[in-house]
């Protein structure tokens, strides 16, 4: 691999369905980039729904939305723009 050669970092997002949210944690603590958090806000159940920290650390992976067990989040890659 020639050394001018990089990593182009995958860039993606997150969507969060906050009322679905029951605050497990579970796409927060599964994130490999630390890309959410657990937000200071609750929902109307009384949890607090995941909050995406910065995207610039998001890659769309959807780990978040795999571990999900209430469907409430999911990652998203964005297309690469063609020049």
């Amino acid at each position: 691999m020639a050394e001018t050669q990089q990593k182009k970092k995958v860039s993606g997002s997150v969507v969060i369905t906050a009322e679905r949210c029951k605050g497990c944690s579970f796409c927060v603590e599964f994130c490999p980039t630390d890309a959410l958090k657990l937000s200071d806000q609750y929902n109307a159940k009384g949890y607090h729904p995941p909050v995406l920290v910065s995207q610039d650390l998001c890659n769309g992976c959807n780990i978040c939305g795999l571990m999900c067990p209430d469907f409430a989040v999911y990652g998203f890659m964005f297309k690469k723009k063609e020049k």
